[in-house]
């Protein structure tokens, strides 16, 4: 059977309340869609922040740390914490996951990638969601904004999304898609339902970083967009809290923002 396959990435935001701990109902909602449509035919990866959140959930600090090696330890327990809710939440719908940490040696030497195209290829053909994230702990670029591995766990996505030849890469953000105005400062914001072309207007509606807790934001999403379309990957923004939404991005729904982009001719 010629299986579809997406890539799907949660940001710390959608996955944790602002420092105090997981959100278990957008886990759990996120958990169901996808188990679900995996069962539908489709090969599902996950990529997933978060760790430092959870960690800073787990132990019950009052944010995120600022120090590098505070930073890595709180990944630590955090990546553990993560795991462990993953594998519960989707456990309960069937599902067996399998974790995925990277840093940039493994996409960047040959044999690596080679080897993590491989072990996806195996995970995805018995039927486990990979769960992938950056490895925290011991690459610190990735968590340090002066000099990022991926430009966030968003451009990380479309990475893999190309690694693995999917078809299409959905990121779940806290918010509804990309608007031309920012919704958080304008009631007459309008969501932008396509974008065929980044122009230099796109980019600065981007704005800047995202939440304290994570690293990113739509500036890194858009880039994920484009780095998606290096590999011919639909690019899809929805709110990862409407489950409705998640569904729509991959059955082609109107929901969100989509990013259909030429492919770069070299």
């Amino acid at each position: 059977m010629n299986r579809k396959r997406v890539v799907f990435k949660v940001g710390t935001s959608t996955l944790c309340h602002g420092g105090r701990g997981l959100n278990f109902r957008n886990i759990d909602g996120i958990a169901r869609a996808l188990s679900d449509i995996r069962n539908e035919g489709y090969d599902v990866i996950l990529v997933s922040s978060g760790a430092i959140g959870a960690g800073v959930g787990k132990l019950n600090l009052t944010e995120r740390p600022s120090e590098l090696r505070a930073k890595q330890a709180v990944a630590a327990v955090g990546q553990c914490e993560l795991v462990h809710i993953y594998d519960k939440f989707f456990g309960e719908y069937g599902i067996t996951i399998g974790q995925i940490l990277l840093t940039r040696a493994d996409i960047s030497r040959a044999a690596s990638r080679a080897n993590l195209v491989g072990t996806f290829e195996a995970l995805l053909g018995m039927g486990i969601i990979p769960i992938v994230n950056e490895n925290d702990s011991v690459a610190f670029e990735e968590i340090e904004s002066e000099q990022k591995v991926f430009g966030d766990n968003d451009t990380l996505s479309a990475v893999v999304a190309g690694l693995v030849s999917a078809e299409k890469l959905v990121l779940l953000s806290d918010i509804d898609g990309l608007y031309d105005h920012d919704p958080n400062k304008s009631e007459n914001a309008s969501l932008i339902p396509v974008v065929t072309e980044i122009t230099s207007e796109i980019i600065s509606l981007a704005g800047g970083a995202g939440s304290a807790l994570g690293t990113g934001g739509m500036a890194t999403k858009i880039q994920a967009a484009i780095e998606g379309a290096k590999y011919g990957i639909e690019t899809v923004i929805v709110n990862g809290s409407r489950i409705a939404d998640i569904y729509a991005a991959v059955h082609g729904g109107s929901s969100g923002t989509r990013f259909c982009l030429a492919v770069p001719q070299h």
